[in-house]
């Protein structure tokens, strides 16, 4: 069973920011403790943190209706799915404790129900019986066997959590009755002081409803046909803050969600959007889909109830919506009304950078160098106002409990805005990339063929916790002349909200501020992911699972690497006090880094003269945790390490004694993730078989592998560092955000099947 662990981080701790006068428009005003603002009017609400503005009003909810459908509690096959129950229950006892009042509207009976009389009627068939056509079950049976199996199910759950439930069974007739309605009122009320969660279903079994109701709920008169619109009666009833319907996709979609046209609508207005929704199947199981909860969440929100439809397949969605995240699609009476929340969807977005892009590209080499020093410029003069935004994230991720690594990384002094400002200028004053010849050649006669260097278009770039690299990737897709889309770790919101704005304001109005667009939430990123005829290259900088499952999902180009597995192999013939430097600058100076040591290789015979000793001293004398292969292990008396395959990102590393310069080699080619290694050795023969014989996309010699990055080569900054084999390898700079095309220009000439021109395929000087 597949229960989300406990401990979960407290749903708010957003702190309060200052009030700052601010050269630029930023969104940045007062806080009132839990991350919003609140200023004239619905319509001017602003935020701060995670909480998105189209969600503040989750930051009021008290009492909460959540309804999951047969979809979600049910496999394809009828079985019950255990793992996504057991989140459900997880994530309703988390807020329990957090002093919310939950309760569920489940479907889910009348499928179980299905299971187990298939089985039973099975058991009980002879043979003579198996050979005549099987009738479909009856629903209402379902319905009773199902619900004392379902409920029983919950039960077990709940107290495995030291949550109490009960079951409410109602019908759609119960309501008429005003004695009943204020005696379910009371029941409700009084379960909820005693932290008791109530679990409501249809009573599908004695239910007399044949078709769906044909009006929005305005009362609690009105009568309800499925647990969608009994949870839409609820809401009204008990006097709900917020119901949410869990579904088997993301939310509601302009058309079927398997539509790679259709796209998640994160805010539903009813003037826009009810004529332009395409509806899909209907539930697999249940009676209702998506076109029962929009009627539900409609008829809800109208009567001043906030719904939002969301994924109830993801572990842990009802404390993401309450958290204001922008998942799923919200529903609410006065949504018409956020006009400054403009939603612009992805496609826009992408369309709107490569239409700049192309302004860009029209300005001459000149004009796109100013735009950069602006930019440098722009960073020095804010320079206040951006550590006043980072501070406020640094903190934020030192309440939250991050590890030190993520909030080096999160960090802008001084200095490394005065970095950053230096390598943009350095970026300005390089040698014009674009447009320039790479190859001429002359087919025929007065048939001259050039091959020009020209940007990719339109680049996506997901990256990790470090603002700075918001700087130095914008500064790379100007002098590339891309477009460029951002979507920066949620640590980091205010850093790149800031540096972005800052950037922005520097581009030209030729250019327009849209070159660049940041991408605020990361539930986007499956929209702009399908839009390969937009977007010509996706680099994403984090995680090994992150890059997997983005190559996973698009058909985009992806450039990047999974894990910086980097090896120092300091050979027999190696400078013993040399070693101890390299391999300490490494590990120490930046731990987090990709191209910072996570496996050390000593040769045999160094463990033999007290050079294994000495490297090893130096490592734990910076206090660098060793973890060893067998053979180290055994040496040194230390921890063996489960895998080679192992990047820490820390103060840690794997240590190994290999036989020789080919066994280190082959266990790099074997373990590595072909990004950075080095070799300390004072034997040149051993060091250039090493540089030879290594697949990786750097390799070393007497030097740190810190040295891999894209400022230290000399391309003024890096987009990222790719260990694939295609388009790019290494660090990658405004060369790598480069392609080209073809030029020709003739006289009147004509192929006339190869008879109408006399070849000569001359090549010439590049500037003839």
């Amino acid at each position: 069973m597949e229960l989300l662990q406990n401990g979960h981080k407290p749903l708010f701790s957003i702190k309060p920011s200052p009030e700052l006068p601010l050269p630029l428009p930023l969104p940045l005003p007062l806080s009132n403790g839990n991350g919003l603002t609140h200023l004239n009017s619905p319509t001017e609400t602003q935020y701060s943190g995670n909480i998105d503005p189209s969600r503040v009003f989750v930051t009021k909810v008290k009492r909460l209706i959540v309804k999951v459908g047969t979809a979600v509690v049910t496999r394809s096959d009828g079985r019950l799915a255990l793992g996504r129950i057991g989140a459900l229950c997880e994530q309703l006892k988390e807020l329990s404790s957090q002093g919310y009042e939950v309760i569920l509207v489940t479907s889910g009976a009348v499928g179980l129900g299905k299971q187990r009389l298939r089985y039973r009627k099975l058991a009980n068939s002879s043979f003579s019986d198996l050979q005549k056509p099987q009738g479909e079950l009856d629903g209402k049976a379902c319905a009773a066997v199902g619900q004392s199996s379902l409920m029983a199910l919950y039960d077990t759950m709940f107290s495995q959590l030291d949550v109490t439930s009960s079951q409410l069974l109602v019908n759609d007739g119960f309501f008429r009755d005003a004695g009943f309605r204020k005696q379910l009122s009371d029941t409700v009320n009084s379960l909820l002081d005693l932290r008791v969660i109530p679990i409501f279903n249809e009573n599908d079994a004695v239910s007399t409803r044949k078709a769906p109701y044909e009006h929005c709920v305005q009362d609690s008169s009105g009568i309800f046909w499925d647990n969608d619109s009994l949870a839409g009666l609820l809401a009204l009833e008990l006097k709900a803050d917020l119901l949410v319907l869990l579904s088997d996709v993301e939310g509601l979609y302009s058309g079927p969600p398997s539509d790679p046209n259709s796209k998640l609508i994160h805010t539903y207005i009813k003037e826009k959007h009810q004529e332009e929704i395409t509806f899909g199947d209907k539930s697999r199981l249940g009676r209702g889909g998506m076109t029962a909860k929009v009627n539900a969440a409609v008829c809800a929100a109208c009567a001043g109830i906030p719904v939002i439809i969301t994924s109830g397949y993801a572990t842990n969605n009802i404390l993401r919506v309450l958290q204001g995240e922008r998942i799923g699609t919200v529903f609410h009476k006065d949504a018409h009304l956020w006009t400054n929340i403009k939603e612009v969807s992805a496609r826009e977005m992408a369309v709107a950078a490569r239409e700049s892009s192309r302004q860009l590209q029209a300005l001459n080499s000149e004009e796109r160098r100013k735009i950069l020093l602006a930019v440098a410029d722009a960073l020095e003069k804010n320079e206040s106002m951006i550590r006043i935004e980072n501070e406020v994230d640094v903190a934020d991720a030192e309440t939250a409990g991050y590890e030190k690594s993520l909030i080096s990384r999160l960090t802008l002094k001084p200095e490394k805005i005065a970095s950053l400002a230096k390598s943009v200028r350095m970026l300005a004053d390089m040698e014009e990339p674009v447009g320039q010849i790479l190859k001429r050649t002359e087919l025929a006669d007065k048939l001259i063929l050039d091959k020009i260097s020209c940007p990719l278009g339109v680049l996506l770039v997901i990256f990790e916790s470090r603002p700075d690299a918001l700087v130095q990737i914008a500064a790379l897709a100007i002098r590339s002349g891309n477009g460029l889309l951002l979507k920066g770790g949620k640590e980091a919101r205010r850093s790149n909200l800031v540096l972005h704005k800052v950037i922005t304001s520097a581009m030209p109005d030729t250019v327009g501020d849209k070159l660049i667009g940041l991408v605020t939430s990361r539930e986007e990123i499956p929209d702009l992911l399908k839009l390969d005829d937009v977007i010509d290259l996706v680099v994403p900088r984090g995680s090994n699972k992150l890059v997997s499952q983005i190559k996973e999902s698009t058909k985009i180009p992806v450039l990047g690497h999974a894990d910086g597995i980097c090896h120092v192999y300091v050979d027999k013939s190696a400078n013993i006090d040399m070693a101890k430097q390299i391999i300490r600058d490494a590990k120490i100076d930046y731990p987090a880094a990709c191209n910072a040591m996570e496996a050390l290789l000593v040769h045999k015979d160094l463990s033999n003269n007290g050079g294994l000793n000495e490297l090893v001293l130096e490592l734990q004398r910076e206090g660098v945790k060793l973890y060893g292969g067998p053979r180290a292990s055994a040496l040194l008396n230390i921890a063996e390490t489960s895998s080679f395959h192992h990047e820490y990102s820390s103060l840690a590393c794997t240590i190994e004694v290999v036989e020789d310069v080919f066994a280190a080699i082959d266990h790099i080619n074997r373990h590595g993730s072909a990004h950075t290694e080095c070799i300390v050795t004072e034997d040149c023969d051993v060091a250039e078989t090493f540089l030879s014989r290594v697949d990786s996309a750097a390799v070393f010699h007497n030097a740190s592998t810190r040295f891999c990055d894209g400022a230290r080569f000399g391309l003024g900054a890096e987009v990222g560092i790719s260990t694939s084999r295609i388009h790019a390898r290494g660090p990658v700079g405004v060369e790598g955000l480069l392609t080209n095309r073809w030029i020709l220009r003739g006289n009147g000439h004509v192929v006339d099947g190869d008879r109408g021109v006399s070849y000569t395929h001359k090549e010439l000087p590049l500037k003839a």
